[in-house]
């Protein structure tokens, strides 16, 4: 398969936004004082800032590669993967074709991003993100950090 949408790639230019990391896996790791996790994650391994939403959201990268720190809603266990896709509804079809559970339907957000959020068998939650376009995160409140 291609990428991304397929299996191995990188996202293309066709797919920047502003708004999202470039890395086509996304892990995104919930934390109780998401700008508490942010730094810590920066000073001990290394990441760089690379957006902030409010106190409940930061994007961070690494190399070529990306994570969100989330806030983990007094939750236990707020962990996800963000995957980037060519094409959310027909990803959508093909995983609940599989047997996936659809928790939320494909939905174009203000930060140029179309996404759906499924449930594999062993109850892990996966979000797939179509970028639909450039978003520059000023216009709905985030902060570029670089």
């Amino acid at each position: 398969m291609g990428a991304p949408g397929g299996a191995g790639g990188k996202v293309g230019v066709s797919n920047a936004n502003r708004s999202m990391p470039d890395a086509a896996v996304i892990p995104v790791l919930a934390y109780p004082d998401v700008l508490e996790a942010a730094g810590w994650l920066c000073a001990a391994f290394g990441f760089r800032r690379r957006l902030v939403i409010a106190d409940h959201r930061v994007q961070l990268t690494f190399g070529d590669g990306a994570v969100v720190a989330t806030d983990s809603g007094g939750e236990p266990s707020g962990h996800s993967v963000l995957v980037r896709v060519e094409d959310a509804d027909a990803h959508c079809a093909r995983a609940e074709a599989a047997g996936a559970r659809i928790v939320s339907p494909p939905t174009d957000y203000p930060y140029g991003e179309r996404q759906y959020t499924a449930e594999d068998p062993g109850g892990h939650r996966w979000t797939f993100s179509q970028t639909v376009a450039d978003s520059d995160p000023a216009d709905w409140g985030g902060v570029l950090a670089s």
